[in-house]
């Protein structure tokens, strides 16, 4: 992303004042992919690489974040988004800069959360997302959201 800010960003750190904390930037949201950085300094643990708890918060809210994204450009504004379950596997450290990725998921399941949306005010959609390490992901998130009227 250039120097501007992308509209997502205020809108994250007023709705999850936690996002402020880990200085959680919105670098980008192309073909559908939704990516997430942050500083390792205020995220760091005892050891000097990035705490758990921030590793997680960056796949939650890159999962969040995705799904607000995609259900404006479907024009669904009338709902709120939660988080329902969610499985974490932490594969390795993160010793630098921590970013996060979030990609759609199957379309087939986009559409059916959407018509289940429409149809009875309320939906879930389980999203991945993923947190990078230098070696590949160092932290894999599963989870499922509800959006409900």
């Amino acid at each position: 992303m250039s120097d501007t800010v992308h509209p997502l960003q205020p809108l994250l750190h007023d709705e999850i004042p936690l996002t402020r904390a880990l200085g959680l930037e919105v670098v980008s949201y192309q073909a559908g992919t939704l990516t997430l950085k942050a500083p390792l300094a205020p995220n760091a643990n005892h050891k000097g690489t990035a705490f758990g708890g921030s590793l997680y918060c960056m796949a939650l809210v890159a999962g969040w974040g995705w799904l607000h994204l995609a259900l404006r450009e479907a024009g669904i504004d009338d709902g709120h988004v939660v988080i329902h379950e969610a499985q974490v596997k932490y594969q390795a450290p993160v010793e630098g800069e921590l970013v996060a990725v979030c990609a759609p998921p199957p379309v087939e399941a986009w559409e059916r959360f959407v018509a289940m949306y429409q149809r009875r005010g309320r939906a879930r959609i389980s999203l991945d997302a993923r947190v990078l390490g230098e070696g590949g992901d160092a932290l894999r998130f599963s989870g499922q959201f509800v959006l409900q009227r």
